[in-house]
């Protein structure tokens, strides 16, 4: 008796868990919106100010956690002036700097509206003697819509120097 029981108990469980996969999966999956966002330490001293596009595709594994693909477009806009870097100056007209992001996605959902996550992958350095680095960005994200989302974010690429970055976004689900 007791063996059925503990069967009975697991086929409900199993039941209830791909019901609860069903109605999360009914949510939205592809993700593109834009971000805005503050350089700090090495490249701060060369750049002020960045923006980006910001795209991705998520799976539903379960009521709370979705894992997905990342990718995007960021575009640091550099000083044209002096940058002392106290052992060498540098001067003259300096070009964007620019990464094409492409990284794995996790994103934990504690309620439907709010949501942690990061993306971990390799930005990939687009504009001449940008080499790229690996690409880390923890975020945290609020649904203020159906389908908006609005997040704040730290960008940290490993590269010759230190890119470090605060990001404010919007995202629309599709």
């Amino acid at each position: 008796m007791k063996n059925k029981t503990y069967v009975l108990v697991i086929i409900a469980l199993i039941t209830l868990s791909f019901s609860s996969m069903a109605q999360r999966v009914d949510r939205t999956n592809f993700k593109a919106g834009v971000h805005a966002g503050v350089p700090f330490g090495d490249i701060s001293d060369l750049a002020n100010f960045e923006i980006g596009l910001d795209l991705g595709y998520h799976w539903a594994l379960s009521e709370l956690i979705d894992a997905g693909l990342s990718t995007g477009f960021m575009n640091v806009f550099v000083n044209n002036d002096t940058v002392d870097f106290g052992s060498f100056v540098l001067e003259g007209d300096f070009p964007n700097i620019q990464y094409l992001p492409v990284a794995a996605a996790l994103r934990i959902y504690p309620t439907y509206d709010f949501k942690l996550g990061a993306d971990v992958g390799y930005a990939v350095g687009v504009n001449q003697g940008n080499s790229g680095g690996l690409y880390i960005r923890p975020m945290v994200g609020v649904n203020v819509g159906r389908s908006t989302e609005v997040n704040i974010s730290y960008v940290k690429i490993s590269d010759d120097y230190d890119f470090s970055m605060a990001a404010l976004g919007i995202l629309f689900l599709f």
